[in-house]
């Protein structure tokens, strides 16, 4: 094993801070769901004023039976137990993933249905509208607070000041630090790594360093390596001393401890609509779907691409004839710059872009090459010379992109895809990198909304695989609201 990868830690013991932080964690555990619940109460509480409100106006239901003044706060209690039957609150799935959004909608959902039932046999007269627009209006409400909350973590998140989950990696020294490394590349899913287990044979006879990471145990004393440091998730890796028997025993020894255990499988940016989990014999077999590339889904995806970048052109017309004025003032050569790129199943078309350099840009790339500030096949530079000053506008706010409205329109791009490489980069591509080309390339992307030109190749590479891998018309619908959020933040625009 290199030194540069296990080394002898700082006289600092991380195991001594580690266990003060435990309580210290879920204490903010607490204080997040205490603010969901205030959050939750008091939009619905909105909520049925509004269905109230809507319906009655400011006045008392006439010939009506029904107390709404208590209706209406029986309506909010029995929503939040409601959501609180359905897990809502569980920290095992608030601040990351669909799974929240899910259950409080399906929660509210359920509820509007059984007090619906419950009204009809009972031949109760709650009026249909109250009850409608309080639904429609709650649910609505709950997801979006719920959603602002979510940001508000991340921010916290990122800023070392938000409810993490303290996480123990256990298994073999490759895999922990391949987990480790995938886990700090989304600081917001909020698994921050605070120490490791490893095989007894790796183990020296001074402490150690995975990396940044202390090594505190072995695989055989994983509970009270955990309790040490004050972890409250162990996650399990591939690793050979690690056999059936022994991670069901690892099971036991963590129950009654409120230690979770998860288990990361050797599979990897597969997403979860593709993974169903299958027992047989008392194994959960994990089924993989495979990636779909063409059918029902792809033409509606289709025909949304081409049905909104007909509206955006139209609404950015005035706009397009703006910026085309701009950059014929401000320099010389052509308003549009077309570029050879090679699209879905490798066939070549010409992207359109508003020209933001000087019209000789590639004769003065050969003399610029050593001064590239990107790794892997592409050439970027922060201050690059041959940017005009207009130009360099454009690129601020992504809008010399606006005219590949026009490719998707023609069913070259579409408004979500992979990043469209150059001849030259896929001349380079092997077998793996060269998957980027089974759907077609987009105007935004994972790599858009994921920090653009900050990225390394790779990092690029692997958000294109898994964009190709794992599309939904969701999926883009989201990657199309966070783009704009991504344009005005401006990270990586240059």
């Amino acid at each position: 094993m290199s030194s540069a990868t296990l080394s002898t830690p700082t006289p600092t013991s991380s195991v001594s801070a580690g266990r003060a932080a435990g309580p210290v964690a879920r204490a903010d555990q607490r204080a997040y769901v205490r603010l969901l619940v205030v959050l939750d109460t008091t939009v619905l509480c909105l909520a049925v004023l509004a269905g109230y409100a809507a319906r009655f106006g400011d006045r008392t239901p006439v010939g009506s039976e029904i107390p709404y003044v208590l209706v209406a706060p029986g309506l909010v209690l029995t929503w939040l137990v409601s959501l609180k039957a359905l897990r809502c609150y569980d920290d095992r799935v608030l601040g990351y993933g669909a799974d929240e959004y899910r259950r409080v909608s399906t929660a509210s959902l359920r509820l509007a249905g059984g007090i619906a039932i419950a009204g009809y046999i009972a031949d109760v007269g709650v009026s249909r509208g109250f009850l409608a627009i309080s639904f429609a209006f709650g649910t609505t409400a709950l997801v979006v607070t719920r959603f602002a909350a979510r940001k508000r973590l991340h921010l916290a998140r990122y800023n070392g000041a938000g409810w993490s989950r303290r996480v123990l990696v256990v298994g073999d020294t490759a895999h922990v630090l391949e987990l480790v490394h995938t886990l700090r590349r989304e600081p917001y899913a909020g698994y921050h790594v605070v120490g490791a287990c490893i095989p007894d044979a790796l183990l020296a006879p001074v402490p150690q360093r995975l990396s940044d990471v202390p090594v505190v145990g072995s695989l055989r004393g994983v509970p009270e390596a955990a309790a040490a440091i004050g972890a409250d998730t162990v996650a399990v890796t591939a690793s050979g001393e690690l056999t059936a028997a022994r991670l069901r025993r690892l099971g036991w020894q963590l129950e009654g401890t409120g230690i979770d255990l998860v288990v990361a499988p050797a599979l990897t940016d597969v997403a979860g609509p593709r993974i169903h989990t299958r027992p047989v014999a008392g194994l959960p077999l994990i089924h993989v779907e495979a990636p779909e590339f063409r059918g029902a889904r792809k033409l509606v995806k289709e025909l949304v691409d081409r049905t909104l970048a007909a509206l955006a052109l139209l609404l950015a017309l005035p706009f397009i004839a703006v910026i085309a004025l701009a950059i014929r003032l401000d320099s010389r050569g052509p308003v549009l710059f077309r570029q050879t790129r090679v699209g879905q199943g490798g066939r070549e078309f010409a992207v359109l872009k508003f020209r933001t350099m000087v019209v000789n840009a590639d004769e003065l790339l050969a003399e610029l090459a050593a001064r590239n500030e990107t790794d892997g096949l592409l050439f970027k530079m922060r201050a690059d010379p041959r940017v005009t000053r207009v130009g360099r506008l454009l690129r601020e706010w992504s809008l010399d992109e606006l005219p590949q409205l026009v490719n998707v329109l023609l069913g070259q791009m579409s408004l979500v895809g992979p990043r469209p490489p150059l001849p030259s980069e896929v001349a380079r591509y092997d077998g793996d990198v060269a998957r980027r080309l089974l759907v077609k390339p987009g105007m935004t992307g994972l790599w858009q909304v994921s920090g653009r030109s900050d990225l390394s190749w790779e990092d690029g590479i692997r958000l294109d695989l898994y964009y190709v891998e794992n599309w939904s018309l969701a999926a883009d619908l989201t990657i199309l609201w966070k783009t704009f959020g991504a344009v005005l933040r401006r990270r990586g625009a240059y």
